[in-house]
């Protein structure tokens, strides 16, 4: 219903400092377009496309490409959806946005806004292999109920390391957390050897944060902080 998903779009107040974080864990960068006029650039391990916004009035974002978004807007309003943003027009590059329940920015534009990637999803980076984007949420039926409205597939994972609501879709996987669990939207990956990635990312010069989740602590996990602030939580097999 959304359209296809197309980037985790996050402000960054140094897009050189961002983009060196990232290829050092072997992202890739993306071709971009000249549709926003502030310094813009992507990128991606192939599953997950990043969208580094040097704006200081961007907030990180859901983006999700909608054609013919001008003829989609009546179909919002029966969903409950209360926009935040909309921007309309002949002479405008065509937008939408509001929040979801767990107070996450979803935003819709009629167009992509940099080339598809030739990196194939199996080409993983020092994270692993990604698997959802984590977002906190102090009413998780309240998100999975919102969600499902809009076409994704919502279910129970009590028994997970870290237990959320699972949101499903074609092109994105969301996890709904409770805050005292996930206390900002995360990025997760899930990969073999923790402590070997750590030593090799330490070699980088990146360490990991000591913000881990109460609950994985002590277990193969391991969280990273972007310079942005975005951050990468890596399980190893046995908590993920």
């Amino acid at each position: 219903m959304l359209g296809r998903f197309l980037e985790f779009a996050v402000p960054t107040p140094d897009i050189r400092a961002s983009l060196d974080f990232y290829r050092r864990l072997g992202f890739s960068q993306a071709q971009v377009g000249d549709t926003w006029s502030h310094p813009y650039a992507v990128v991606t391990d192939g599953r997950i496309h990043i969208g580094l916004h040097q704006d200081p009035a961007a907030a990180a974002a859901l983006t999700f490409v909608k054609p013919a978004l001008l003829s989609f807007l009546d179909a919002l309003e029966p969903l409950g959806v209360e926009l935040l943003v909309r921007r309309l027009g002949a002479d405008v590059f065509n937008e939408l946005g509001w929040a979801d329940p767990c107070g996450m920015r979803v935003k819709l534009i009629e167009a992509r806004t940099f080339s598809p990637s030739k990196r194939r999803p199996v080409d993983v980076s020092a994270c692993g292999y990604f698997s959802e984007i984590g977002l906190p949420c102090a009413a998780p039926a309240d998100g999975k109920d919102f969600w499902e409205r809009l076409g994704f597939v919502g279910m129970e994972e009590p028994d997970a390391p870290l237990p959320h609501v699972s949101c499903t879709s074609d092109t994105i996987d969301l996890g709904l957390y409770e805050p005292a669990l996930l206390r900002e939207p995360t990025l997760l990956f899930q990969t073999g050897d923790v402590r070997g990635v750590l030593a090799r990312l330490a070699r980088d010069g990146i360490e990991p944060s000591g913000r881990l989740p109460a609950a994985l602590r002590g277990g193969p996990a391991a969280l990273l902080i972007a310079p942005e602030g975005t951050a990468l939580l890596l399980l190893g097999d046995e908590a993920a």
